[in-house]
């Protein structure tokens, strides 16, 4: 099925409104309170740190917000019988969103990427891919959660608890997980502690870009799964 622009441009207003534009510069405001911030305490964050504290912080923000507007938007919004009637299926709508959620993910890391250039230093090109793997976990995992419970609070709630979660085991960054959606190897090649061979780091790094897609997949397909039963959702 070839991808519909027109159709998806109508699915993001239907999500975020005629000024959906504005969406990729919201994010920006977070590289610049860090560097704000930075100036006041002296700190400094190393390039290969640019990827979760610069780029994806803000980047996965923006993708749950997205992600809880996908379905649970519908619910909340009382249109999600008439999406039911939409000609060629509703998951049509859906991965219309979710490709346009995808676009403006893209166009903000454009703008951050810029952002952490301009403001900060040079970094491993490598980092905007991770932010991006990041975000579409949560565009995935938010509207995953917007169908289970059916409302955009609660799937807010559930994702960000998830989110912290992921902060929390891997101590903000600085301890990197196989299993972690915001798995840096640069971070992890640029540790003097590290034991790891630049052999075993890709290893993982392939593990980690593999795993996370085939995750995504299945959890989307869960989603969909449960959307799908409309009987249920209408409720």
């Amino acid at each position: 099925m070839p991808f519909d622009v027109g159709f998806a441009r109508q699915a993001i207003v239907l999500m975020a409104g005629s000024r959906w534009w504005l969406l990729p510069l919201l994010p920006l405001a977070w590289p610049i309170f860090v560097r704000v911030l930075f100036m006041f305490n002296g700190e400094t964050i190393e390039p290969e740190a640019t990827q979760g504290t610069l780029i994806g912080i803000p980047l996965a923000a923006l993708a749950i917000f997205l992600g809880i507007r996908v379905i649970a938007g519908e619910i909340d919004d009382g249109s999600l019988e008439v999406s039911y009637t939409v000609p060629g299926g509703i998951q049509k709508l859906w991965f219309a969103k979710l490709g346009a959620s995808l676009a403006i993910l893209i166009g903000a890391e454009a703008l951050l990427a810029i952002a952490a250039l301009v403001l900060f230093h040079t970094y491993p090109p490598g980092v905007l891919y991770g932010a991006l793997q990041a975000s579409v976990f949560y565009l995935v995992l938010s509207t995953a959660f917007g169908a289970l419970f059916r409302g955009e609070a609660a799937a807010a709630m559930a994702t960000g608890v998830v989110l912290a979660f992921n902060g929390m085991i891997t101590d903000m960054g600085d301890n990197q997980i196989v299993i972690s959606p915001f798995y840096n190897p640069f971070a992890l090649a640029a540790d003097p502690n590290t034991i790891l061979s630049s052999g075993e780091i890709l290893a993982r790094t392939l593990q980690n870009r593999i795993g996370i897609v085939l995750v995504m997949a299945g959890i989307l397909a869960l989603a969909f799964m449960r959307a799908n039963r409309r009987e249920r959702m209408l409720e």
